[in-house]
């Protein structure tokens, strides 16, 4: 039996089918997840998709962050529940404390989409096994309010700690530190910016190629998942 891996779809979503296919695509059982459910329906691992969630009207994520699903989602990954939030659900993680930091307006407090190239710092968590350290990926990014800040000490915790995933190896949104993704301490809970999702292919990945330098964030969370 194939793992299931969950997507939640937030009014606002704009990703939820780009992570589905991701998820099909490396042979896992992708599940949409409506945000009024509390039900998880028995998923392995849970992706917060990007979007913008509820309009980000009041700020990235912090609506979306009271959707019901959200309280069985911070209760699951609590317990150990792979999750991955991207773009607006690394804000969405943000706002529910369990990944800390939060995400403003880019520096030029323009729209950004383009190809961006990261460094990925951690591969021991559960997103990241299939990537070496130290590996570049080109993985598209696109939104407005993608710049990570934290205070200090925080910074420097998530420093210490091995717990920054990916830094930009040109930051276009004046990120601190350069950061594009951490993970929680446990490793099972992952936020990063710019979206694997659309980087798992040749034909419709980064041009030109490789464009398949998001999928080891999938292959990896299915190797997490059968060898546990």
């Amino acid at each position: 039996m194939p793992a299931r891996i969950g997507v939640v779809t937030f009014p606002g979503t704009l990703d939820d089918q780009q992570a589905l296919r991701a998820a099909a695509a490396v042979g896992a059982e992708p599940v949409a997840l409506w945000h009024k459910e509390q039900n998880l329906h028995q998923v392995d691992a849970v992706v917060l998709p990007g979007g913008f969630s509820y309009g980000d009207y009041l700020r990235a994520g912090a609506i979306a962050r009271f959707s019901p699903v959200m309280d069985t989602i911070i209760d699951a990954a609590r317990g150990g529940l792979p999750v991955l939030g991207i773009c607006n659900g690394f804000q969405v993680l943000c706002e529910t404390h369990l990944l800390e930091g939060a995400m403003i307006r880019n520096g030029d407090l323009h729209f950004i989409n383009r190809d961006v190239t990261l460094r990925i710092e951690n591969n021991r968590t559960a997103w990241t096994s299939d990537y070496e350290v130290g590996a570049e990926a080109v993985i598209p990014i696109k939104n407005v309010d993608g710049r990570f800040v934290a205070g200090a000490h925080t910074l420097d915790a998530l420093e210490a700690e091995g717990r920054v995933l990916a830094r930009y190896v040109d930051n276009p949104n004046g990120a601190a530190r350069d950061i594009a993704g951490i993970t929680n301490a446990a490793g099972n809970v992952v936020g990063l910016m710019p979206h694997p999702e659309y980087a798992i292919d040749d034909l419709t990945g980064p041009y030109p190629g490789p464009g398949t330098d998001g999928l080891p964030f999938f292959t990896s969370i299915l190797k997490s998942l059968v060898s546990a």
